[in-house]
């Protein structure tokens, strides 16, 4: 389990270990390396997802390990209260930033081993804090530093840690 404590609340996580083993292994490292402790949800659309990993509280973005395997052929799907891989165009591009789901986005599912089809690795889900999850969602956005849909006032990943279930 992990705990996301956030300026919000706190958001506790279930990672899918066996379905997608490299992703969840991947995001427990970063979590283990204090990466995620103080940085921005800075991209939030009710609606679809709340994003962040990415960057400090600065809007300076944060140094990531290389790139891992795209996992989104695991059969997991990006339902409202699932964790997934943030990414680039290339399929194979996720590092550190991660969403969650606030509906059911089937149009991020795997469908084939393209580039268009590959789509975003779900790796978690949301086991208690949904509501908390709900209220960022909700939150007034704006422009910063060239990136739309940023929360008009922080909303803070405090601290990351890995907890007994």
């Amino acid at each position: 389990m992990i705990i996301l404590s956030t300026s919000a609340g706190d958001i506790k996580i279930e990672l899918f270990h066996d379905k997608a083993p490299e992703t969840a292994a991947n995001f427990e490292r970063y979590v283990r390396e204090g990466h995620y402790d103080n940085t921005l949800f800075h991209r939030v659309i009710d609606g679809f997802m709340v994003q962040g990993g990415g960057f400090d509280t600065t809007f300076s973005q944060k140094p990531v390990h290389e790139p891992i395997k795209n996992e989104a052929d695991n059969g997991l799907k990006n339902s409202r209260g699932h964790l997934a891989m943030a990414r680039t165009g290339d399929p194979h591009s996720a590092t550190a930033q991660f969403f969650i789901n606030v509906a059911d986005n089937d149009f991020l599912n795997h469908t084939s081993p393209t580039p268009p089809g590959w789509g975003y690795c779900v790796f978690g889900q949301v086991v208690e804090g949904m509501d908390v999850v709900d209220s960022i969602k909700a939150v007034a956005t704006t422009r910063r530093h060239g990136h739309a849909d940023v929360p008009a006032e922080d909303v803070v990943i405090e601290s990351a840690r890995l907890v007994d279930a």
